[in-house]
């Protein structure tokens, strides 16, 4: 702990002395050689983009001079880009062979300051704008507010909070004696539609901007439950229809066919993982306007975890059968014609390396333009944020990323960050 608070003081009085330093600027100019403002539109050369108090006010051709009193990031060289956006981390953890022991020993207080160390990581890998999608406690809020507010550097989030779900499902409490899960077992776990009602009832008083369900049985959840449905179909019409009265929308953690296809029947407009999805699962996908979030990811992680004695036999079970079918259902899912929202379900993986996912959408067969395209302009569609982020244009938040070299030409090179801008605020790797 001395180490990480070590760490994160340094990195956060980095950044803050930055933020302090612009803060007196007003106005501050990116000179980009290289700019994609829409992801899938191609490249604009040689335009400046005029920043005011961390909103974008211009991008007009070419190079300008400016006074002293304007302070200038020279980015001719690089290739800048909007911001990127993953759709599905949870910054408060990070999956280890100490996980387990971690809930035991671990405060809402450790979690957040692992949460800050997290995000600062995932921040300065590119990623101005994540949505978290559960975790075991509300540390997430105070991380989202202390963000907002500036008081420490991270990336914006849109916080689920507890995942809802069925008692004994995915989310709840499982492997652990009596005592300890009648401890662990949240107000989140319900059981039918009108109990399904309360526990979206007091998710949202505690702070949930969306509402993440347990559809189906999932990978690391220490039972042997399987990966199909486990909410009834009454339970997700409650659900959505509870979440929608309070304004707010439904994502669905979901493997199985019939889990996937339960939920979007019900109303649920996004689904997470959709590892089973087949031909009538994707009509349903554009029949009912869902988006897909792939975490292929998360897949290729707990592949590599399957001959490891520390994590329980049940999730090895389910992590050979899971994870080497996740890269054929998101190519399926791109031919299908399926919307599909950048996510990687990291905390699963590592944080600070969300950019792997895109080497993985191209292997499925999104061109790199495609694949930056669903972390910018369609995820921020998909966490209902298009009004402020996803492009650079005029009206919109500063959020930018500059990279080395050409990412339409490789991949990769979104792993090789020169400048992240976030609110107009500059951070370096």
């Amino acid at each position: 702990m001395k180490h990480l608070m070590k760490s994160l003081v340094s990195a956060g009085l980095c950044a803050l002395t930055l933020a302090t330093a612009q803060a007196q600027d007003t106005k501050t100019v990116i000179e980009a050689g290289h700019l994609l403002a829409v992801p899938g539109d191609g490249y604009l050369r040689n335009r400046t983009v005029t920043i005011e108090n961390g909103k974008i006010v211009k991008v007009e051709r070419g190079f300008k001079s400016h006074g002293d009193d304007v302070r200038v990031i020279n980015l001719r060289d690089a290739y800048v880009l909007p911001g990127l956006i993953d759709s599905h981390v949870h910054v408060t953890n990070e999956f280890s062979p100490t996980s387990r022991v971690r809930m035991l020993s671990d405060s809402e207080v450790d979690a957040a300051l692992n949460g800050a160390s997290n995000a600062y990581k995932t921040l300065l890998a590119g990623f101005t704008t994540v949505q978290d999608v559960g975790g075991p406690n509300e540390a997430v809020f105070s991380l989202r507010d202390a963000f907002r507010a500036g008081k420490v550097p991270g990336p914006r989030i849109r916080a689920a909070g507890r995942a809802i779900t069925p008692s004994g499902g995915h989310g709840d409490a499982n492997g652990f004696s009596p005592a300890l899960t009648r401890i662990f077992t949240g107000p989140n776990a319900c059981n039918g539609a009108d109990d399904c009602r309360r526990a979206v009832r007091e998710t949202i008083r505690s702070g949930a901007d969306v509402i993440k369900i347990t559809a189906t049985g999932g990978v690391l959840s220490n039972t042997k439950a399987g990966l199909e449905q486990q909410f009834f179909d009454d339970e997700i019409a409650a659900i959505v229809e509870t979440a929608a009265m309070m304004g707010r929308k439904v994502t669905a953690h979901a493997h199985g066919k019939g889990g996937i296809e339960a939920a979007l029947r019900n109303g649920v407009q996004s689904i997470e993982h959709g590892t089973y999805l087949d031909d009538e699962t994707i009509e349903l996908f554009k029949q009912t306007g869902g988006t897909l979030v792939p975490t292929v990811l998360a897949g290729v992680t707990v592949t590599g975890w399957t001959d490891q004695p520390w994590l329980p036999e049940p999730s090895r079970e389910k992590a050979a059968i899971v994870g080497p079918l996740m890269l054929d259902m998101l190519s399926r899912a791109r031919e299908g014609g399926v919307t599909v929202a950048f996510g990687t379900d990291t905390g699963v993986s590592k944080h600070g390396e969300n950019a792997d996912e895109f080497e993985l959408m191209v292997q499925a067969g999104f061109t790199p333009e495609e694949a930056i395209r669903s972390a910018t302009v369609v995820a921020s569609e998909h966490i209902e944020m298009d009004a402020q982020i996803g492009t650079i244009e005029v009206g919109k938040l500063a959020d930018m990323v500059a990279l080395r070299n050409d990412p339409l030409d490789s991949i990769e090179a979104l792993k090789s960050i020169r400048v992240v801008i976030k609110d107009g605020e500059e951070y370096r790797p």
